[in-house]
């Protein structure tokens, strides 16, 4: 294989590896659109759209059996590529819900909630799917899909599912017309205690996010 694998016409379309790089692609392909700020009306559904998808390859993933790499040390898909004006941009357009709060794990009790910003979600996100999507132009699609499966337990899966409640909230929220409380205790950008957590300043409404992030509310 080589860089213009992803798409030959010689690979069998019904080929796992096929599938799941096609749907990865997709996912990166559509984020770094929407970050770029052309259509901010509609950032919030194409998110929802794009994250639910991409859920659906990790679902896969999930349950196909453990994937056994070719070679016993992974080789080295070079420096990783920089993501931060991607994350910047998403930033800067999801500003009025881009913070929320996550429970890390729903199995551990008594756990409280921690704050995450979806515009830092997204690029974690991405940067795993880029790592095995690097294998994978290279011609080792059985890397790419080890690396795709390890990560998706590991680290992008949990954080996409994440990212798709949140985003699935914020819709919800407009749609049935329930403006949102403030959101107290999610400054992550400050160095919060382990007992407390800093109040984000401001009371976040509907009324305020639902335009400018292109949703409508349900008549």
């Amino acid at each position: 294989m080589s860089d213009a694998t992803l798409h030959a016409t010689d690979q069998n379309p019904d080929d796992f590896a096929v599938q799941i790089a096609d749907q990865i692609e997709s996912f990166l392909v559509a984020v770094t659109e929407v970050a770029k700020g052309d259509e901010p009306d509609s950032a919030v559904p194409f998110l929802l759209l794009e994250v639910s998808q991409l859920m659906l390859a990790g679902g896969r993933l999930g349950a196909h059996e453990d994937i056994v790499p070719d070679e016993r040390y992974e080789p080295d898909p070079g420096p990783e590529l920089d993501v931060d004006d991607i994350r910047e941009n998403l930033a800067r357009i999801l500003d009025p819900i881009d913070v929320y709060s996550e429970v890390f794990d729903p199995y551990e009790p008594r756990k409280a909630p921690v704050p995450a910003r979806i515009s830092h979600d997204l690029t974690d996100v991405i940067t795993d799917l880029r790592h095995g999507m690097v294998h994978y132009k290279a011609g080792r699609p059985t890397e790419a899909l080890w690396w795709w499966q390890f990560s998706y337990f590991s680290n992008w899966g949990s954080t996409a599912s994440a990212t798709l409640r949140a985003l699935q909230s914020v819709v919800a929220h407009v749609r049935l017309n329930q403006p949102l409380a403030a959101l107290d205790g999610l400054d992550t950008d400050e160095d919060l205690g382990d007992d407390t957590l800093e109040s984000e300043a401001g009371r976040v409404m509907v009324e305020e996010i639902a335009n400018p992030l292109g949703l409508r509310q349900l008549k």
